[in-house]
């Protein structure tokens, strides 16, 4: 006896019922999933590619690793931790000064000593490091003016370039760091315990001793650990100074001895440094969001201490002179050179690398904020372990140095050049900007990924429910309800990536492709020539667009204070 025959093809196929639909689901989720693990894992490649390269090395990298230690690696170590301890101190005390000067005291002009005090944050360090170095060196200006004013002979000043003149560089660069994050302590909490303890008739000395200092303690370390971090990914001003510090190290192995095993051992140990500053970093950031749980507000009494006389000029000594010594001083120093070589400026090379930088930070930034909105979508609509690790390790990106990005994009490279070496993927990356793309989006992701959270966290989850109730979900539900509510945080982060692409050099100077300059590359190579003039024109530039997002945080502060009021 035959099978019925189904009558059409209709009834052939069973209809879609609740069943197919969570399949679809199911599926839709494994993609969703399996892309994020993607794009973690091709950001998180240069640290994986270090740690393969440590656990698989062979016994002649660890023979590079014993000879470094003989020679070099003393130096480097010795060096590296000296410039960081003075840098710690130097921005705790700068840091920690000023923003008590702004928060618990009240003085005429202290709402513009605010924002002055965050204007270093739009200089480059190695920019500063070129401007003292062409106004105080022998031959420079300041020297020859008073050699001939006074019929001195020799130097008159000591020599900049050295460990000394990288700390007072990085101080003046770097506290802001601590500035903002000692504030905004302060002024959560500060003021009115600050009263409560003068009502308990203790004196100003040990209010600030006993009850603002304590209370600001996180905010320190916190701030004082990312300058410290910034310390050890720069390039541009050790370098130039001929500090011989971990990075430097890297480079000078990668580049001038040709010897890879010793680069990535060195970036290895300079990981785990930088690893260690992060732990701390994030011990005291816990810390601060423990201690910044604002207390009820207080009345009108709980005002800043007003200040007359002799109190007023100290404060203003106190807010600016870091804004003198990390910001106005060294955009006059490179204004002098600038103006003296104007006629010759190479103004049509210039836009070639004004292009390019743009360019460059362009994509770059587009490409970071689009991962970092997928990324944080991904982890809105599906909150597993999986994707929470994957976020968390796409945003300790920023904390590698960019020497370590470079290292650890080229060592696979490497390793593949050398098993197919008709491989086409190491001439893409080395021979196109895609590498340098690559290491942007390794490093400055982090920086969108935080904007994106920020935003979403301002976002009820109960948006998202009353929406799938609706019938919109998946990118319908990005795109109506969490795009219109997350622009102002995708422009911030736009901007942040932008300004952080223009201005990086460590990744750019050794993946950029042959005769592909940017402003930063171009500044740096100048002043290494002595050419100061010339460099001062892409520097100032890069200065001026820092200022952005310097604007941009001064408004949200005083937003964020206002609401607070």
């Amino acid at each position: 006896m035959r099978a019925p025959v189904p009558s059409s093809p209709a009834a052939a196929v069973p209809p879609a019922g609740p069943g197919a639909s969570a399949v679809r689901r199911a599926a839709a989720r494994l993609v969703g999933q399996g892309a994020v693990v993607a794009l973690a894992v091709a950001l998180a490649l240069p640290v994986v590619a270090l740690a393969l390269a440590a656990l698989l090395g062979e016994a002649a990298s660890w023979q590079v690793l014993r000879e470094m230690a003989a020679t070099v690696l003393p130096e480097y170590v010795h060096t590296t931790v000296w410039l960081c301890v003075g840098v710690a101190v130097a921005v705790a005390m700068v840091g920690t000064a000023t923003a008590a000067a702004v928060t618990l005291f009240d003085f005429p002009g202290r709402r513009v000593a605010e924002w002055l005090l965050l204007l270093p944050l739009a200089m480059p360090a190695y920019v500063v490091a070129y401007a003292y170095t062409d106004f105080l060196q022998y031959a420079g200006p300041l020297q020859t003016a008073l050699r001939e004013a006074f019929g001195w002979q020799g130097r008159v000043f000591p020599e900049i370039r050295n460990a000394w003149g990288a700390g007072w560089v990085f101080t003046f660069t770097l506290y802001p760091y601590v500035y903002l994050l000692t504030r905004t302590a302060l002024t959560e909490r500060a003021p009115q315990l600050l009263e409560a303890a003068r009502l308990l008739g203790a004196p100003l000395s040990r209010r600030i001793r006993e009850v603002a200092l304590p209370l600001a303690r996180p905010a320190i370390a916190a701030g004082v650990a990312l300058a410290l971090m910034e310390t050890l990914a720069d390039y541009g001003v050790v370098s130039y100074f001929g500090v011989q510090t971990f990075t430097a190290g890297i480079y000078k192995a990668w580049l001038v001895m040709d010897d890879r095993a010793a680069a990535a051992q060195l970036a290895l140990l300079l990981l785990l440094t930088v690893a260690a500053v992060l732990w701390v970093e994030q011990r005291a950031q816990r810390r601060l969001r423990f201690a910044g749980q604002r207390p009820a507000r207080g009345g009108a009494e709980a005002r800043p201490t007003a200040l007359r006389g002799a109190g007023v000029a100290l404060a203003w000594a106190v807010c600016g002179l870091p804004v003198l010594f990390g910001f106005v001083l060294p955009v006059l120093f490179m204004l002098r050179p600038l103006l003296e070589a104007w006629d010759v400026l190479p103004w049509a090379s210039f836009i070639g690398w004004a292009r390019n930088s743009l360019t460059l930070a362009a994509v770059s930034a587009v490409l970071a904020t689009g991962v970092a909105l997928a990324l944080g979508f991904a982890l809105r609509r599906l909150p597993t372990a999986l994707n929470r690790l994957a976020v968390r390790v796409v945003g300790l990106g920023y904390a590698v140095p960019g020497a370590v990005v470079v290292v650890g994009l080229l060592l696979p490279l490497g390793w593949v050049q050398a098993r197919w070496p008709e491989s086409p993927a190491a001439a893409w990356l080395l021979t196109t900007v895609l590498g340098v793309v690559w290491a942007y989006l390794v490093r400055f992701t982090a920086v969108s990924l935080q904007s994106v959270q920020s935003g979403y966290s301002r976002l009820p989850a109960s948006w998202d429910d009353a929406a799938v109730t609706l019938g919109v979900s998946g990118a319908a539900l990005w795109w109506s309800v969490h795009w219109p509510l997350l622009r102002r945080s995708a422009i911030a982060a736009l901007l942040l990536v932008f300004v952080d692409v223009m201005k990086e050099l460590p990744a750019t100077l050794v993946l950029r492709p042959f005769d592909f300059d940017t402003l930063a590359v171009v500044a740096h190579q100048m002043a290494r020539d002595e050419r100061l003039g010339e460099a001062a024109l892409p520097a100032l530039t890069l200065v001026a667009v820092g200022l952005i997002p310097v604007v941009l945080l001064s408004r949200a502060l005083r937003r964020g204070e206002a609401a607070a009021c």
